[in-house]
């Protein structure tokens, strides 16, 4: 729970029990679960530490990989342009053999055409090579913060659980001020949901709510973190932050799935 939300409880506490309305077993039981949660959510973050690092390494490792590809392509066109260069000088030379007079004999004129008609199919193909190569891998676009979040989006909508990851985690970490920052940890966390890697999903979304409370994702992302701890087997702490959700978010539609969503725990 955040610090904030303790604090405007811990007087409505005590005002409960002068009251009489709460037991001092109540209050007791709201510590013990706010304790259970943050000691949950601190392991699980230690443990994801360790994953991110790895996940961050192979990152960097794939990105190394990707332009080593883009520098080879790079010099195989340089190499097929340097060998059509070649090609087009001969083509000149033998277009002027072709051109001497009349009187030359025939079988030399008859040679000097033969080879360029074979210079001339030679240069198409790798022309046409030349092509392919540019269409399949493309040169290096310009890379932009919308350009790899919209990427991630299309890898996440195509299946792509692990790819897409590692697109929001690249612009997370190049783009840390980016207004889509909270949209981006919050479809890490998704990623994480789509593959039943709850833990995961759980520390994923904490980043949302922790750092991003007043982004429109916060919601869903208490919503999203309480059925990963359902789908752990974690129903003590899920109900905690689906009623937390309705405390802090009680307008928000996913405050209305929380409430759905506590009766079936």
């Amino acid at each position: 729970m955040p610090v904030r939300s303790l604090r405007r409880m811990i007087p409505f506490m005590f005002l409960c029990l002068a009251a009489g309305c709460a037991s001092r077993g109540d209050v007791e039981s709201v510590q013990r679960d706010s304790y259970d949660l943050k000691n949950r959510i601190s392991r699980l973050e230690k443990d994801m530490g360790e994953i991110r690092q790895e996940t961050k390494d192979e990152l960097q490792t794939t990105v190394k990989n990707l332009r080593k590809g883009a520098a080879d392509l790079q010099a195989t066109q340089d190499t097929i342009r340097v060998d059509i260069q070649e090609l087009s000088g001969k083509l000149d030379d033998l277009k002027l053999q072709v051109q001497k007079p009349a009187e030359e004999k025939a079988f030399q004129r008859e040679e000097a055409e033969r080879r360029l008609a074979a210079l001339e199919d030679r240069m198409m193909k790798l022309e046409k090579r030349l092509g392919a190569a540019a269409d399949s891998k493309g040169a290096p676009a310009a890379e932009t913060p919308e350009s790899i979040y919209e990427n991630g989006l299309s890898l996440f909508k195509s299946g792509d659980m692990q790819k897409s990851r590692d697109a929001f985690a690249l612009f997370a970490e190049k783009y840390p001020k980016h207004e889509l920052k909270a949209n981006a940890l919050f479809w890490i966390g998704e990623s994480y949901y789509g593959e039943k890697k709850y833990e995961q999903a759980v520390l994923a979304y904490q980043e949302v709510i922790r750092n991003f409370p007043k982004k429109d994702k916060a919601p869903g992302a208490m919503l999203k973190q309480a059925m990963s701890f359902k789908a752990l087997g974690d129903k003590k702490n899920a109900r905690y932050v689906l009623k937390e959700l309705q405390e802090v978010y009680p307008r928000s539609g996913e405050a209305k799935k929380a409430q759905q969503l506590l009766k079936t725990l």
